[in-house]
């Protein structure tokens, strides 16, 4: 088995509770790179970084940082960043730069060591010498029990950019994890600490069971010497003009679809069911000349065998809805607010293929506003498609689901489908505007009855199937390859060797 395998099966058989943690390192760990660099280029962009700055940049870089006392002066070499701003200021500053540039370097496999975690029961931590304005978007995606970070000094809400207390770099960060292990009373022989950089071997040698992940050269070396697993991770990768190629051909694609879709209408055919097959028939060759194969791993079945229905699917994606469409075919029909339906273009596109619209800004009305819908479930026989989050997700993690299309579905009297993207996301990111070529995997989760339902335990019902995707996605089954691939095409994760599949 590889060394992410083996690490899987390790937390799999590791004993449950919360006296057991899992620490995590930020930069270069939980992230493919360095969150201080998309805060170095928004001050570049920005203009404020001072011609000082540049010149205590690319000193510290050259002359490398080997001591607390080197750390130190990078701190010190950071502070216009952070002096004099309101610390909400920076904090949504943090959580701004999270959203539209770091969420991207997350290495899809840390997630998957998170889940296997948090199924364990374990407590989660991130421990990393950034400050809390780096980490603390990224503890609050993952539900960290704790984010331990070098804290700056505030005074009357202003932060001054001194630095608070001891950084956490090196013995610095061991010396926080001992602190809160006597805080929460755990047992570090049975926890688990994760990083990649030369400075904290003291951090892992803190715990029973370290992990360097894509470790730097000193970090490699002692982990080879002592045995530590060694997790070499990397995020998948794709020519930027190819990509831009075969995403141009993506769209260009659909939009020839929808003309014939137009077309078909217009000479006499049902104008949703022509513009839904063309669409369909377009998207399929779409997905294909972007490089994008779409696998079902399970419950192929449940896609035809309850319709109508209500379809729900964890969103991350631009990807998730032509994935949906390729699956879910035609007699189907999606949920936008009003505003769009007057867009340019796309706008009729959805009008024609049988989307129905609501004014979601009268929340007073929200349950009357689905009736609609209900009605075109129950007498036209269509199934809806919906993101119960309602909004894309910067991270894997399942968002929140709102009630919406739980009350749809027991007003409809249809069952409920849960269908679990796993990694739309790294094809095609939140904010991205190319695809990346690869497999997305999906399973189809059985049909859930409603017939039962009651308005009164709708949020428990929905809480109920968020927590199926949730574990779906924890045991998720892959598979590794011989070289570094970790599925058939651009994937990540691995599972079982491929000699498994011979």
């Amino acid at each position: 088995m590889s060394a992410l395998a083996d690490r899987l099966l390790e937390i799999k058989q590791a004993p449950e509770g919360d006296r057991i943690c899992a620490f995590f390192d930020y930069d270069g760990t939980l992230i493919d790179g360095f969150s201080a660099t998309a805060i170095l280029r928004a001050r570049l962009r920005s203009l404020e970084f001072t011609p000082e700055e540049v010149t205590d940049a690319l000193m510290i870089g050259l002359r490398g940082c080997t001591s607390e006392q080197d750390y130190a002066e990078v701190l010190a070499a950071t502070k216009p960043a952070f002096a004099g701003k309101t610390y909400d200021e920076l904090l949504a500053f943090g959580e701004k730069l999270f959203k539209t540039e770091t969420a991207a370097k997350l290495r899809p496999q840390m997630w998957q060591i998170i889940r296997a975690h948090r199924e364990r029961g374990h407590r989660i931590v991130i421990a990393s010498s950034a400050t809390r304005f780096q980490i603390e978007p990224i503890a609050k995606e993952i539900g960290a029990d704790r984010a331990l970070a070098t804290d700056v000094e505030v005074v009357d809400g202003i932060v001054t950019g001194e630095v608070k207390g001891r950084p956490l770099w090196g013995p610095g960060k061991a010396a926080a994890v001992r602190r809160l292990a006597r805080e929460w009373d755990l047992d570090l022989d049975a926890s688990f600490a994760y990083s990649d950089g030369n400075e904290d071997v003291p951090y892992l040698e803190a715990v029973g069971h370290p992990a360097a992940v894509s470790p730097q050269r000193a970090l490699r070396g002692v982990a080879e010497s002592r045995g530590w697993p060694i997790l070499d991770l990397r995020n998948p990768s794709a020519n930027k003009l190819a990509m831009a190629v075969r995403t141009g051909a993506f769209y260009g694609t659909f939009l020839g679809s929808a003309a014939v879709g137009f077309a078909s209408g217009l000479l006499g055919r049902d104008r949703t069911e022509a513009m839904q097959e063309a669409v369909s028939t377009g998207l399929d060759a779409g997905l294909a000349l972007a490089g994008v194969d779409v696998e079902v791993l399970d419950g192929q079945q449940y896609l035809t065998s309850d319709r109508p229905c209500v379809f729900v699917f964890n969103h991350q994606s631009k990807l998730d809805l032509p994935v949906l469409i390729h699956l879910v075919r035609g007699q189907a029909t999606g949920v936008a607010k009003k505003e769009i339906g007057d867009l340019p273009l796309f706008g009729p596109i959805l009008h024609a293929g049988g989307v129905v619209f609501i004014d979601r800004a009268d929340v007073g009305k929200a349950i009357e506003q689905l009736e609609p819908v209900v009605r075109k479930i129950r007498e036209e026989r269509f199934s809806l498609v919906v993101a119960p989050e309602g909004t894309r997700s910067a991270t894997p993690r399942i968002g929140s689901f709102k009630k919406g299309p739980f009350h749809i579905a027991m007003q409809a009297g249809v069952p409920v489908v849960p269908v679990v993207l796993r990694n739309a996301g790294e094809l095609m990111w939140r904010g991205a505007q190319l695809i990346k070529p690869g497999t997305v995997e999906v399973q189809v989760l059985p049909p859930i009855d409603t017939s039962q339902w009651r308005p009164e335990t709708v949020d428990e019902h929905a809480e109920q199937v968020r927590q199926q995707f949730i574990t779906t996605l924890t045991e998720w089954p892959v598979r590794a390859f011989d070289d570094g691939r970790m599925t058939r095409t651009m994937g990540i994760f691995e599972w079982r060797d491929n000699a498994d599949d011979q």
